[in-house]
This record gives structure tokens, sequence and C-alpha cells, in this order.
């Protein structure tokens, strides 16, 4: 008797422990989860945080003639502020020797001329797409004097007077505002009558530079890079019928590693918030 009750004593015992870790198992499955990767702050499943990395900046090669100098450097103002991821590097000089550069290879962008010669050549050699080319403005050309000069200089027969002695001008064969000039002077009948005292320029800012120090007596320049100057006075306008009309064709050269760009700013410049910024500098638009 003794033993059977021994016996479901223990039997009790045994059951009694086994519900005891039954229960605390069921209790350590109700806790609630630790696992971190289950974070709400998660950014939802198939959405992307914007990019906050700044835009690639773009350098974009101009080469333009010299006489555009003043009017583009305020335009590179304005659009460099609206287009902070562009940068634009002017190569400024005569139509005629940025012409052999670009023929040579060098790096450019975008070509402004002052004579549509120096565009055309650039087409014939497929350098520049005809359809992506266009005469974006016209000039004058004139001749300026010191503004101190006394000497009365009214029309190019004058610039035969013995108180003239030093006429500069362009060179001609690159320098368009120089072949203007030769071109007015030849139907004058006054080429070859002036070149004992004609002193040739690399470009016309250059012209500009000899008139203002006093260098030469007279100067063949743009109506623009006239104006720019307090140094210089306008002698007369060149009669428009003795020349070519000046026009200043602009193009994208087909090397451009940065067509998007160049398209950009080749269109931005042909609009009437460009035009105006050349207006003011003396040039005007084609109608």
């Amino acid at each position: 008797m003794f033993k059977m009750i021994k016996s479901y004593m223990f039997l009790f015992i045994v059951v009694a422990m086994a519900l005891v870790f039954a229960g605390c198992g069921a209790a350590e499955n109700t806790k609630p989860s630790t696992n971190t990767n289950a974070s709400t702050d998660a950014p939802a499943q198939g959405t992307t945080e914007p990019s906050t990395e700044p835009l690639e900046t773009v350098e974009l090669t101009i080469s333009a003639a010299a006489s555009l100098t003043d009017a583009l450097t305020e335009i590179q103002t304005a659009y460099q502020a609206n287009n902070p991821n562009i940068q634009l590097s002017f190569n400024f000089g005569a139509s005629g020797a940025l012409q052999q550069q670009i023929e040579q290879g060098a790096p450019a962008d975008l070509f402004l001329s002052a004579a549509v010669k120096n565009m055309t050549a650039l087409v014939d050699k497929q350098l520049i797409d005809t359809n992506e080319q266009v005469n974006l403005l016209k000039n004058e050309l004139v001749v300026v004097i010191p503004a101190d000069g006394k000497t009365a200089i009214e029309n190019v027969n004058d610039l035969t007077k013995a108180e003239v002695k030093t006429v500069a001008i362009g060179i001609p064969e690159s320098v368009p505002a120089g072949n203007y000039a030769k071109e007015a002077l030849t139907k004058a009948k006054l080429w070859d009558t002036l070149q004992a005292k004609s002193v040739q320029a690399k470009d016309v800012r250059q012209v500009l530079q000899y008139v203002e120090t006093g260098n030469a007596d007279a100067g063949f320049l743009y109506k623009t890079d006239a104006l720019t100057s307090d140094k210089v006075k306008i002698a007369f306008a060149v009669d428009a019928s003795t020349y070519k009309t000046i026009q200043y064709p602009i193009g994208i050269v087909k090397a451009s590693k940065h067509t998007k760009e160049a398209k950009d700013f080749y269109t931005y410049l042909q609009t009437q918030e460009a035009l105006d910024v050349f207006i003011k500098y003396g040039f005007s638009v084609p109608n």
C-alpha cells in the first residue's frame, strides 16, 4: 500500500514539472520581437530617394570673332547664372584664324564668325552642318580717329591727306573687317595709294588699340568696336555699297563632345533676350 502511494506521488511531481516547463515556453513565445530589420522607418519597397548630387559641370568652348567680345561677356554672365552647370569658355580672335584652328582640330563647340565666307568654308569641309548654322547679326564698317584728333576726315579720300601718317587695317586675309576695308578702298581706287601709310593688325581690337594709343591716325573698325571706347570717335561710316554686307553666322561644330549643351546655347543666342544685348552693343539683326 505504501509503495503504491509513493508511486502516485512521483507521477504527480513529474506531471506538475512538465506543466511548468510548458507554461514557460509559451510565455517566451509571446514576447515582442526585437528584430531591427522590421523598422517602420525604412522606405516603402519600390520607392527611390531623390538624388542630391549636383549636375556635372559642362565646359563649352566658343570660338568667336573679336568684335563680339563685350556682348558675349555680358551674355555669359546671364546664361551661367541660369545654367549653373554650364561653363562658357570663349576663344576670341580673327575669324580667319579661328576657322583655321577648327580645321586643324582645335577643340570648339560653337563658331561665331564675322564673315560668311569663314563659316561657308567649314560647312564645305563638313566640319559644321549646314542645318545647324544661321546668320545671327549684322554690323557696319566705320573709320575712327583719336578722340582728340584735329584732322578733318569725312570720307575715304581724306585718308590721303598728308596729316594722316598711318592708317590701321586688319590683315585682309584673316580679319574680315580688314577684307571689307580692302573692298571699299579698292572700289574707291585707293588701296594701292594707301599701302605706304597702312599698318596691318591681327584683329579689330588691335586696330582699336593702335588708334587709342596714337600709333595710328585712323583705323577701319566695326561700328560696334568703335562704340566700346571713349578714346576714339567715329570720323565717318564707310559707304555700305562699297563692301559686302557684314553678317555674323553662328554654327555648331560637328566635333563637339557636348552637342546637346552646344545646341541649347546656340538656340539661346537667337532669343530676344540675347539679341537685345547684341543690339545694345551696336549690332543689328537680319530681317
